[in-house]
């Protein structure tokens, strides 16, 4: 059986009684979550919907967004996802290339299908609530049948969409098993949505924060830590920007996670400083980043106590490459690279120690996009047969240890190299004064921008500013730098670009 939803209903069987998620003052059993989510499948199915549909999924995180996606999968229908942060208008543009039948959502959902003609316009509208009385079988799917369509998407160009099938959710699965390590027994408390659905086919107990995924910044560690308390949470998987916002409170407030064993997080960068925060904040646990992106989790990972004594000039260490992983840099360019042959691709790798993009390939990298050739022809070099995915980020590689110099488009030409923005911006913050700070390269100058904090000279900064980094043409102070919506934990530089004149 290729459905990746009897991973979970396995577990239901095996241990009914035992909680999954818990989520405020909510909880559900694995019996009961496996109940509902064959009663909303058949739900589903009295309302029109056939296996093979794709599914656009309004509902936040939470119980009831676990119940519906189980239902889809069981029936073999595709959740779609979006960003939570998305505009009107990309939900209509992603909606008509993912040539959506229905759509899943509570009253926001349909105060929006009011101004959303794509929405509106939908065949089949589903309810939340889950509806009692019939089941479903689970559907016999194909490994390479779609389960899962999320969206990245910016503010300009074709949304580009990841369509994961049964079969890749089930490496995947078995990759971060190897990385995360996690055991039936965990209580893990966490704020990334994949991460809810492995522990489910594994059968640990679920926290879900009291946070936004909408709005990452907002975050209280003070309730988060009443919750790892009162729950037992031995294992937390998080965003770097709620570690560091938990790390903070427990270090400012002396507060004693003696239970928590296991911290990871990804999805943004760690340097050493704010890695050595985290070990002091919670000395009792095995804390590791984890390098990796949509399309390739994870790419390589390191255990934050290593991280504090890797200082280097020359790039981030992001860690020992994963063992189903291969990595190899290739010279940096802006075109799509043809198919190759091994032979041929062997020539073209750069040689080790020397920066350019780093590219990755495996079971568990993600091959395909739906319904976007550009992104396809951009993002993938096949060799002999092979896909490797071009992450766009910039970096080398030591003795199996991949280094990470930030996004290649960010990257600064400067004499017979580059100048790396994301390698001065821990530098730059470190300046007293200084809240968030980055270097840009515009029309052959390079000039460092800085987000200063509330009541420090302007003039000091400029010269700090100018005496550490010599090379720069200009210093330019704005009143807040622009950060990634996922995490809120890396320079958003297209939006800097467009801001800076």
């Amino acid at each position: 059986m290729s459905n990746i939803a009897r991973l979970f209903f396995e577990q239901a069987r095996s241990h009914p009684e035992r909680v999954a998620i818990i989520h405020g003052a909510q909880r559900v059993t694995y019996g009961e979550l496996a109940k509902q989510a064959e009663a909303t499948a058949a739900g589903f199915m009295a309302q029109g919907l056939s296996t093979g549909d794709r599914v656009l999924v309004l509902v936040p995180m939470g119980i009831d967004l676990y119940r519906v996606v189980l239902a889809l999968f069981r029936m073999g229908a595709v959740a779609v996802f979006l960003d939570a942060w998305v505009s009107r208008e990309r939900l209509e543009l992603c909606c008509e290339l993912a040539d959506v039948r229905a759509w899943v959502g509570g009253w926001k959902a349909r105060l929006l299908a009011l101004v959303s003609r794509p929405l509106r316009c939908t065949p089949i509208r589903l309810r939340i609530s889950p509806p009692s009385g019939a089941t479903t079988p689970l559907a016999a799917v194909d490994p390479d049948q779609s389960a899962l369509i999320t969206f990245t998407t910016g503010s300009t160009g074709t949304p580009k969409a990841a369509r994961r099938s049964h079969g890749f959710l089930a490496r995947q699965f078995e990759a971060l098993l190897d990385e995360l390590e996690p055991t039936e027994g965990d209580t893990d408390l966490t704020t990334l949505p994949i991460v809810l659905f492995i522990n489910l086919g594994l059968g640990s107990t679920t926290v879900i924060p009291a946070f936004k995924p909408s709005a990452p910044e907002r975050f209280s560690a003070g309730k988060v830590v009443q919750q790892i308390l009162l729950h037992g949470v031995d294992r937390m998987t998080v965003s770097p920007i709620h570690a560091h916002m938990l790390a903070d409170h427990v270090l400012r407030t002396g507060s004693h996670l003696t239970a928590l064993k296991k911290l990871f997080t990804g999805g943004g960068p760690v340097f050493p400083g704010e890695a050595q925060r985290i070990v002091r904040a919670f000395p009792d646990a095995r804390c590791t980043i984890v390098y990796g992106s949509t399309e390739a989790e994870p790419i390589s990972s390191i255990n934050a106590a290593e991280l504090v004594g890797e200082v280097s000039d020359e790039g981030l260490c992001v860690g020992r490459v994963f063992h189903r992983a291969s990595v190899r840099i290739i010279p940096i360019a802006d075109e799509a690279i043809f198919p190759m042959s091994s032979g041929d691709f062997d020539a073209f790798v750069l040689p080790e120690g020397l920066v350019g993009e780093i590219i990755v390939s495996g079971a568990h990298v993600l091959a395909s996009y739906y319904n976007n050739e550009e992104a396809y022809r951009r993002n993938k070099i096949i060799v002999d047969g092979v896909v490797w995915h071009r992450t766009g980020d910039s970096g080398r590689l030591s003795k199996g240890v991949l280094y990470m110099l930030g996004r290649c488009a960010q990257l600064i030409p400067h004499r017979d190299g580059y100048i790396a923005p994301f390698v001065w911006e821990p530098r730059l913050k470190a300046i007293d004064g200084v809240e968030r700070g980055t270097l840009i390269g515009r029309e052959g100058r390079i000039i460092a921008v800085l987000q200063p904090a509330r009541g420090v000279d302007r003039g000091t900064l400029i010269s700090r500013a100018e005496t550490l980094c010599p090379f720069v043409d200009e210093v330019r102070l704005i009143k807040e730098l622009p950060t990634d919506p996922r995490h809120r934990s890396k320079i958003d530089h297209e939006a800097l670009q467009r801001n800076v004149y």
